[in-house]
């Protein structure tokens, strides 16, 4: 076993497969509390499946050859189930070809491409531990998710809109320039040897994408099928980052069974079936895009159908009127692009019937558009996080529309969630706590981190959220804040504490808090205040060009404020909803005198 696996991954954590407490789960398939307490116990069944991806896209290919597995729009490529199944296992036996097996890490650096699905099923297919590297990432936040798992493989685009991938990765690995490839030595990424670039041109010390699958003979084929048959679905497959209030990003270490299991469940909630098409402008690199999109339409054998690179609100009606799309994911910042757009009217909604909406509450207004005018009348609600694969909490197709925008739904399968107090106890129906999450979505652990493993993971498998929710008394549940202050934009995850430590490397910012105010088109926008150091100094757009590059574009603050000093409490901690609230009303007096 390689080096860097660490104990936290060397076994899943303790108790996340026992009977949940209070009693038989099928007494509680209600979904309902019981006692008067916030502690519901999802369905007993359906039975978990305990397949690897591998297996259950060899059961769908089989199924379903000649369906619609996927269909890019910009470039045309359609792929049966069949074709996926194939391509997947001829690029898996070149990744074998090129030296990678079973535990290698191999990351991902690239927006929603047709190499990317095939990244994510042949990596699965010999056991590699694929690691999503968000595509809005620069140089600190490459460098650091390469180096804290040990990537010994990156595959990447070599651009998308500004962002220039192989040219961040050339300023980390000068090396490459005079590097035979597959056999890099860097001094700042000394884990990675191998880099296959997308795209027809050549770069030096990297292999092309393309030619990947050309590389592998019978053998390596067979020993795809070979390396397989050896795979668990307890073994951890995929890696994704996120950040946490104490700092640098965390991995979050997910298993096929993990994902796999979600991943049907979350789609047997919109009732999918292989008739369906799911169109995902969602990305691919986050949970939402690669789970509940792709895996969850292999569960069903659903076509996927990817509108385009990135969002784009003209290039996803396109596709929902061409392709006849009868399922659609986005976050609510997606759906009013949608609504609002001048080509909205010329589009065919008509096969629209359901799909997901996440990442933030949803204005009650914009939900009666999305079902009204979108035809989306069994569109529902899903909430989770990364390490718990992600989705707990999903509303059913017929809940009331007052449930979909008030509420996140109701307990998944096999999932058990309660509300605590500070002290740990469950709380009183309807009572607000953290919310704690345990079963088998529940991550392997942190990679490479043991103790913030267990920080966020009790000895019972509880998985603590640090969001603060209530449950009521049928059960769904009501999320109504953050224990901790991250914040939502645009459906993305930003940790303060990240973005904090960031601008104290700029030597002339002596102390800065950031926090999110509220924002009509992303829910949230980035707000820094900032103390300088004595005689320095700075301008708003100086401290957004320091965080231009090397942080991405959504943490980097649209407010920026310089002042003398942060209010604190008399114990020395900083009160953020003090300076949230009179940035709120200096951003209100400012449009107002506008």
């Amino acid at each position: 076993m390689n080096a860097h696996w660490t104990v936290d991954l060397a076994k899943p954590i303790a108790s996340l497969d026992k009977t949940p407490a209070g009693g038989s789960p099928e007494a509680r398939h209600d979904q309902s509390p019981r006692g008067g307490l916030s502690h519901v116990i999802g369905a007993p069944a359906p039975a978990l499946l305990e397949k690897t991806i591998g297996e259950l896209l060899a059961e769908t290919a089989a199924a379903r050859a000649d369906g619609t597995a996927a269909v890019f729009c910009d470039s045309g490529l359609r792929w049966t189930y069949r074709e996926l199944k194939e391509e997947a296992r001829r690029f898996a036996a070149g990744l074998l070809t090129l030296g990678f097996g079973k535990g290698d890490r191999i990351g991902i650096w690239a927006p929603n491409r047709p190499e990317w699905l095939l990244t994510q099923f042949a990596t699965a297919e010999i056991g590699a531990v694929m690691v999503n590297i968000n595509p809005a990432y620069r140089l600190a936040e490459l460098k650091y998710a390469l180096n804290k798992v040990g990537c010994k493989g990156l595959i990447l685009a070599e651009s998308f809109k500004t962002s220039r991938y192989l040219e961040m990765l050339q300023t980390l690995a000068p090396e490459l320039a005079a590097a035979e490839p597959g056999k890099l030595q860097s001094e700042k990424l000394p884990h990675l040897r191998t880099v296959i670039r997308m795209g027809e041109d050549k770069s030096p010390g990297m292999v092309n994408f393309g030619a990947v699958a050309g590389m592998a003979g019978p053998a390596a084929l067979k020993m795809v099928d070979d390396t397989g048959a050896t795979l668990e679905p307890g073994d951890p497959i995929n890696i994704q980052f996120t950040s946490g209030t104490t700092g640098a990003p965390k991995g979050a270490t997910l298993t096929h069974r993990n994902i796999v299991n979600n991943a049907r469940f979350t789609t047997d909630a919109m009732r999918f079936t292989a008739a369906d098409r799911l169109c995902i402008p969602v990305p691919l690199y986050h949970c939402f895009g690669m789970v509940m999109g792709t895996l969850g339409c292999v569960t069903k054998g659903a076509a996927m159908i990817f509108p385009g690179e990135g969002f784009d609100p003209a290039d996803t009606l396109k596709a929902l009127n061409d392709e006849t799309c009868t399922g659609l994911y986005g976050v609510p910042t997606m759906f009013i692009a949608m609504l609002s757009h001048p080509d909205f009217a010329k589009a065919d909604l008509s096969a629209l019937r359901t799909g997901i909406m996440a990442g933030a509450p949803c204005p009650i207004e914009t939900m009666k558009q999305v079902i009204g005018d979108m035809n989306m009348t069994d569109v529902t609600i899903a909430y989770g996080m990364t390490e718990t694969s992600p989705v707990s909490f999903q509303s059913a197709t017929d809940d009331p529309i007052e449930k979909r925008v008030s509420t996140v739904g109701r307990i998944q399968p096999h999932a058990e969630c309660k509300i605590v107090g500070p002290d740990g106890r469950t709380l009183p129906v309807g009572e607000r706590g953290e919310l704690c999450t345990r079963g088998y979505l529940v991550m392997r652990g942190y990679w490479g981190d043991l103790e913030r493993t267990r920080e966020a993971v009790d000895a019972d498998g509880w998985m603590h959220t640090g969001d603060l929710a209530t449950i009521d008394a049928e059960g769904y549940c009501e999320i109504v804040g953050r224990v901790k202050d991250m914040l939502i934009r645009g459906g993305e995850n930003v940790y303060p504490r990240e973005v904090e430590e960031f601008l104290l490397r700029n030597g002339n910012v002596q102390d800065v808090q950031v926090f999110g105010v509220p924002d009509e088109r992303f829910g949230e926008e980035v707000c820094a205040w900032i103390v300088l150091q004595p005689g320095a100094a700075e301008t708003e757009e100086s401290i957004r060009d320091f965080c231009r590059g090397q942080i991405a574009h959504y943490k980097i603050p649209r407010y920026v404020r310089f002042v003398d000093e942060l209010p604190m409490t008399v114990t020395g901690k900083p009160q953020k909803f003090v300076m949230r609230d009179k940035m709120v009303e200096m951003l209100a007096a400012g449009a107002r005198s506008a």
